[in-house]
């Protein structure tokens, strides 16, 4: 059953998914995949609309097979002078000891929900499948996207997620467990002790609700892979093991850190973005606390960390960038991804 549902929902050859991980990946990483049998994906929320434009252009000409678009569906807050200035102060002896200065506004802010504009430009492609995070945008707009065609999937990192997802009419649940490297999906709590184990919360999901479930965080291998489906899963969602594909664009820094010991403490924190998201623990984690509520709303407090992070890579150091990552590194292979793709299907179907 669990065969039938993955070439039904994703019409794949395997049950694999490459996570969407922006900053570390384009277009050349989803066709490599794509044309391994499993399910590319392209993370769209910190593009604009004419690079999401360009590189669905570049998959279309690199394969002729499904791939996925990730979107963010978060509420854009009104930028808080009085947030900004809070979190300037507590950044200030940063960015003496780097030696810029600090500047901030509202248009620093990178990441921005899916909306009708974005809409209005992908519609011409019909995408297959598009995928969701921080839950689903509003009615009207689900609605258009469903006219198209496209299978709709979002992630759930509780069981009270997936049954409202299933309840707006999605056709799949990615269930990212608590291991998962980048952002929680997390939408209707921001309590991160709600947060489990992926096997745990697959296993609930798929008792409860009537809908193919997707396993995320903490799978690096075939056999992660085979416990998944189990338990249920009709796929799995993997991201951190690709982060050293030859296709990847993942940072000497950050290359780096996953090749050392320091790759084995990761952590949840929001002192990167506002929201909170597993990342290899460094130096601006440990001092402002993993999760500092000095840090504004989501996606501002990118605002002043990037700045950080731009003149502290420039010296070598990778203190103040975001070393996303989940908690199983053991899958991190220099190898093309197509190749990490079929081993990760190995004795699956």
């Amino acid at each position: 059953m669990a065969n039938v549902a993955f070439k039904t929902l994703l019409k794949t050859d395997l049950p694999i998914i490459q996570a969407p991980m922006a900053g570390v990946q384009d277009s050349k990483l989803v066709v490599a995949v794509c044309e391994a049998g499993g399910l590319g994906s392209l993370p769209c929320g910190m593009l604009s609309i004419d690079g999401i434009v360009s590189e669905i252009r570049a998959i279309r000409k690199g394969t002729s097979r499904p791939f996925n678009l990730n979107f963010f569906c978060h509420e854009m807050p009104a930028y808080s002078e009085q947030q900004h200035s809070q979190w300037q102060a507590k950044l200030q002896p940063y960015f003496e000891e780097l030696g810029i200065s600090s500047v901030s506004s509202p248009g620093g802010a990178s990441r921005v929900p899916f909306n009708h504009e974005i809409a209005d430009a992908i519609e011409i492609f019909t995408p297959e499948i598009i995928s969701f995070h921080f839950g689903l945008p509003d009615d009207e707009l689900l609605s258009r996207v469903k006219s198209w065609g496209t299978k709709v999937l979002s992630s759930a990192t509780t069981l009270a997620e997936a049954q409202w997802l299933a309840s707006k009419g999605v056709d799949g649940i990615i269930a990212q467990g608590v291991e998962a490297g980048g952002h929680r999906g997390m939408f209707l709590t921001d309590d991160i002790s709600t947060q489990m184990g992926t096997l745990a919360l697959v296993r609930q999901i798929v008792k409860v609700v009537d809908l193919p479930v997707i396993a995320a965080g903490g799978i690096a291998d075939s056999e992660g892979v085979r416990a998944a489906m189990a338990l249920g899963a009709c796929a799995a969602q993997i991201g951190t093991a690709y982060l050293l594909c030859d296709e990847a664009t993942t940072s000497a820094l950050h290359r780096t850190a996953l090749n050392s010991c320091q790759a084995q403490h990761t952590a949840l924190t929001n002192v990167f973005s506002g929201r909170p998201a597993r990342g290899i623990v460094n130096r601006v984690m440990q001092e402002l606390g993993y999760m500092c509520d000095a840090a504004p709303t989501f996606p501002y407090a990118a605002i002043e960390i990037t700045q950080l992070r731009s003149a502290a890579e420039k010296q070598g150091s990778s203190d103040f960038s975001p070393l996303w990552s989940g908690q199983n590194t053991s899958g991190c292979k220099v190898v093309s991804a197509g190749m990490l793709t079929k081993e990760l299907a190995k004795g699956v179907c």
